[in-house]
């Protein structure tokens, strides 16, 4: 096994710089170049030198132990003065002198993986901590890094095993009289089959607050649309005037809604029109907004009727709230009006969406569970028949492991990796 070494900090001018180093021969390299190794998990100051004795730095230096560690192997970390030419120096020094490999992208979370310090799940739920651009990306994340996942598949797992023992001693001891056992199996199969139903059904929301909703604002020409998207960002990003049809095709702007990642879609004002660019943008503003998690009607006034069917996940709301100031409840892109109420009902919709306990947050989290919900069906439904081959059922309930196993990542891991790990940086 290569003993490898990266900056685990941004890469740039800092005030301090970290440099990991995982493998056999990280303490003694450390040793090498800091003249000892502290105590385990203590981090001490320590001149730091080359080979040739030349002094490179005066820097923190920690190591840890075997088994508890970050990749679960010797690591030694350096925590040195961030200027470009001290990580130079330090860096050419652990690859020249020492002969170390430098990392490749995900290298050390990989190890981890290997080492079994984390699943595969906190694998994702890492890269997922790294790439948070909100506060519900960032729980949500920590949660998945936490092992939420995990010990939810280990209850799950115990369940099933404890069916498939059952089965399997009554296949071994055919010809004895044991027992009947069935009503002992399908109470934990049942087990597992409502809690992941109950996962299943709250997993698309979990997914959208990692990779961010869409709202759709739409209404009829000139009803504010694009006044109400510039109002909400904070600035001009879609073009406003008098003249119908301004906006032709989508506008998408990109912004933080209470913590959760939200895209906004600006949408052709809806009329009848014979003008075919116009007729296309509506046409394709249509269809963005029936595929939005939420829409937000527009109406130009209190007392016109919204332009559309309304959902009941919709908002509809009335713009132009200056000019009807005897009435409550409007919006206003131009004073700012009612603004804050509807981030405030945007919010408060999107958490209700993800309140559903759960953990699982990526499709293939969704189709690994769906396959184990399939397997413990058609197990379950042999049960309930009663007359039924042991041995196929108790191939159903493997099947169900199996499907389990494969979202942390005990099998089938390897087409995954490749896809994961790109996506993380060198020290990582």
């Amino acid at each position: 096994m290569d003993t490898i070494f990266a900056l685990a900090s941004a890469r740039g001018k800092s005030g301090v710089s970290v440099i990991r180093i995982s493998g056999p021969r990280a303490h003694d390299v450390l040793r090498a170049v800091a003249g000892d190794v502290p105590p385990y998990r203590q981090a001490g100051l320590r001149k730091l030198a080359n080979q040739a004795g030349d002094l490179l730095d005066h820097g923190l230096v920690i190591a840890f132990a075997k088994g508890a560690s970050f990749t679960g192997e010797d690591v030694a970390e350096l925590m040195v003065h961030g200027s470009l030419a001290t990580v130079a120096a330090v860096e050419s020094c652990l690859a020249q002198d020492h002969g170390l490999r430098l990392a490749d992208p995900g290298e050390f979370t990989r190890r981890a993986l290997e080492n079994g310090v984390m699943d595969l799940t906190q694998v994702e739920g890492l890269g997922d901590l790294l790439d948070a651009e909100t506060e519900s990306q960032r729980r949500q994340a920590l949660r998945v890094l936490d092992g939420a996942i995990g010990k939810l598949v280990n209850g799950w797992r115990a369940h099933l095993l404890k069916a498939a023992a059952l089965v399997e001693a009554g296949i071994d001891f055919v010809e004895e009289d044991v027992g009947n056992w069935d009503d002992q199996i399908l109470a934990e199969l049942k087990v597992v089959q409502d809690q992941l139903q109950g996962e299943i059904a709250g997993q698309g929301a979990r997914e959208r607050v990692q990779t961010g909703f869409e709202i759709a604002i739409i209404g009829s020409v000139n009803a504010g649309k694009s006044t109400l998207l510039n109002a909400l960002a904070g600035r001009d990003a879609a073009i406003t005037s008098d003249i119908a049809g301004t906006t032709r095709d989508v506008i998408e702007l990109r912004m933080d809604i209470g913590g959760f990642a939200v895209t906004l879609l600006d949408t052709a004002g809806l009329r009848d029109t014979d003008e075919q660019i116009e007729s296309i943008g509506i046409a394709r503003g249509q269809k963005r907004a029936e595929q939005a998690d939420m829409r937000i009607i527009l109406c130009d006034s209190p007392i016109t009727p919204p332009p559309v069917d309304v959902l009941p996940d919709d908002i509809v709301i009335f713009s132009k709230a200056d000019l009807y100031p005897e009435h409550n409840g409007g919006v206003s892109g131009v004073t700012g009006e009612g603004l804050d109420s509807l981030l405030s009902r945007i919010t408060t919709e999107l958490s209700q969406r993800v309140a559903r306990d759960g953990v699982t947050v990526r499709r293939r989290h969704l189709q690994a569970m769906i396959s184990a919900q399939s397997a413990l069906a058609d197990a379950i439904d042999k049960l309930t028949a009663q007359d039924y081959i042991a041995e196929l059922l108790a191939a159903d309930i493997r099947q169900a492991i199996d499907a389990l196993d494969s979202l942390i990542g005990k099998i089938d891991v390897e087409d995954l990796l490749g896809d994961i790990f790109s996506s993380f940086c060198i020290g990582k």
